[in-house]
């Protein structure tokens, strides 16, 4: 049986590429809002923070109509720390829509996100996006692409995929590089002309593989999937099963049924075959698990997640200033809140320690992690985490470690600056190519651990005009050691409200990181020393008061502005022997060992 009224996409692309604006477009033509209504743009960011930032991180459905037919869109993240959501949404969708930027060709994101779907042998339909660029280069970028497929060892069917021009931000698509239609039509038909519709039995008994797990705090855990083959029901009697935990066998009944439509869940009485629902009920189901007829218990397989390549430690606060601004604080809420996040992450890894009060987090990158940091503090928890270390392998006895294949898009005139911090953190330059409009493109193989701490300098050292993208590319043997950061750190000396007159003196010593007013304890780090040294500093302390004055010498103190850190900015800056205190309010810098003479003794 052929479900020709059905057809289930996934978009993916590189970060930046306009997979989110697409399905803007997408929407509004196939008449899914008012012609009055009010509609935000970028409108599948749904969460705060990526709303912020700009980027995709979680992936998110919807479907549209168009002819008759529904079409299933999953709306999926480009950057490579969000991989993972990619790799696991893949499974649900029949084909997909590769976006590439008319200007920028191929990126790393879409070489990674290009072989999965290749892997999974779905069909491609190419979308060249950005059209409407004035430094748009279609013609080379179809090259590019195309080589991009017989590198990744493309089939023939897969080799002859067709390509639409689209402009996203106009909602424009047209066949032909210089086509002028006003709509999304060509690539609506492409979509239903390539993509093949979903094959099954409808008859057969019931298989649903689950993909993503919502949560909704009436309704419980909510899984979504692909109806693989038979019909669900309202009050149909479920078993649960998982490949990877053949002896985990779940008994359920199915509540509620839901389908997309927009941007909204549909409640519906039944689904057949080919459908992508959402379903409640079982309390206990977790992605990659397959819902079945008690009657034929059988498993499907699931996609392997990439493994996390970056472990940070999340342990309770316990500086001077614990549970003075937040909500959560203890270790057991900690961990209900870290293992919850794991249950809906399929690359994030929580393990317990040695101490109660601390756990290991791995993922798949700085960017990974600090959503999760910034996501658990907007949420009223307080904590600590520690300096971002990677995860090695012993692989034949040796110490291997994750790679990097960055991708740097710069000035000619900052080539030489980059190739230098790089090489200097064992980067190995793989490829440069030509200047595009006075940019070059360089490519580098470097370890995982090369780029902690390196982004910011990046973005100093090309004037914030370069552009750095990364992507992990397997297990080396261990590259030896990378110098650490140059700068050591001011410390405050002890506790109490830092002051003009206190500040004016640490200055001189180096860049602070706070304002006059602001509370600190003894042992929490307040600016960085350019000589390298850690040095103690009384930003405390206040000006004697007397009745004598002297000529010039009360005039008011100048202080410069401060650095104030954000988030990725601290989590590059700390060093082995820091923490970072993460409240709702604060983020704060600080030593393990606050006290500076057990500091001084733990050195010897």
């Amino acid at each position: 049986m052929i479900r020709e009224d059905i057809r289930n996409i996934a978009i993916i692309a590189h970060v930046d590429h306009g997979k989110t604006t697409l399905v803007d477009s997408l929407l509004k033509q196939s008449g899914i809002f008012r012609a009055n209504q009010q509609v935000n743009e970028r409108v599948m960011d749904s969460n705060d923070i990526e709303r912020e930032r700009g980027i995709t991180i979680l992936a998110k459905n919807t479907a549209v109509n168009y002819k008759g037919v529904k079409i299933n869109i999953v709306d999926t993240p480009g950057h490579a720390d969000f991989g993972g959501e990619v790799e696991r949404v893949l499974k649900m969708v029949n084909g997909v829509v590769l976006l590439v930027d008319a200007f920028e060709g191929p990126m790393p994101q879409t070489k990674f996100v290009l072989k999965k779907a290749l892997d999974l042998e779905l069909p491609v339909v190419v979308s060249i996006n950005k059209i409407d660029k004035p430094e748009a280069r279609p013609e080379e970028v179809i090259d590019e692409i195309l080589d991009l497929l017989i590198e990744l060892g493309a089939k023939s069917s897969q080799l002859d995929c067709p390509f639409v021009f689209t402009s996203a931000k106009k909602g424009t698509a047209a066949l032909e590089p210089g086509g002028d239609e006003e709509s999304m039509e060509a690539l609506f038909e492409t979509i239903l002309t390539y993509i093949p519709a979903p094959e099954g039995d409808a008859e057969e008994p019931l298989q649903l593989l689950i993909s993503t797990i919502d949560y909704n705090e009436y309704i419980g855990r909510i899984g979504i999937g692909k109806v693989e083959r038979g019909t669900i029901r309202i009050g149909q009697d479920v078993v649960i099963v998982n490949q990877a935990h053949p002896e985990r066998q779940l008994k359920a009944k199915i509540s509620k049924l839901y389908e997309f439509q927009g941007l909204t869940r549909v409640e519906v009485d039944y689904a057949a075959m080919g459908s992508i629902i959402a379903v409640s009920g079982p309390s206990d189901i977790e992605i990659g698990d397959t819902v079945c007829d008690p009657d034929a218990v059988q498993a499907l397989d699931f996609v392997k997640i990439s493994e996390p390549t970056l472990a940070m430690t999340f342990s309770v606060n316990n500086s001077p200033f614990a549970g003075r601004e937040g909500e959560f604080v203890t270790s057991r809420q900690l961990r209900t809140r870290l293992y919850r996040e794991a249950q809906t992450d399929v690359s994030l890894r929580v393990e317990d320690t040695d101490s109660t009060d601390a756990f290991k987090v791995s993922g798949r990158g700085e960017l990974h992690l600090s959503v999760l940091i910034e996501n658990m503090r907007r949420e009223g928890y307080e904590f600590q985490v520690s300096k971002p270390e990677v995860l090695y392998r012993m692989i034949e006895g040796k110490r291997h470690e994750p790679m990097e294949i960055v991708t740097v898009d710069v000035n000619s005139e900052f080539v030489g600056a980059v190739i230098d911090k790089l090489g200097q953190r064992k980067g190995e330059l793989v490829s440069m190519s030509e200047s595009n409009g006075g940019y070059a493109r360089l490519l580098f193989s470097i370890p995982a651990r090369g780029l902690i701490g390196y982004r910011q300098e990046f973005l100093t050292d090309t004037k914030g005009n370069g552009v750095l993208n990364s992507i992990f590319d397997g297990y080396r043997p261990f590259k030896g050691e990378i110098p650490r950061r140059k700068t050591g750190s001011i410390i405050a000396f002890e506790t109490g409200e830092s002051t003009s007159y206190g500040l004016y003196s640490a200055q001189e010593r180096g860049i602070l990181f706070i304002e006059p007013g602001t509370q600190v304890y003894e042992g929490m780090v307040v600016g960085s020393n350019p000589k390298g040294l850690d040095i103690e500093v009384n930003v405390t302390r206040k000006k004697q008061q007397s009745n004598i004055r002297a000529a010039g010498s009360d005039d008011a103190l100048r202080l410069s502005p401060p650095k104030l850190m954000s988030l990725e900015e601290a989590l590059e800056f700390i060093e082995d022997d820091e923490l970072i205190e993460i409240t709702p309010k604060s983020i704060r810098i600080r030593k393990r060992i606050l006290d500076a003479g057990k500091r001084y003794k733990s050195k010897k």
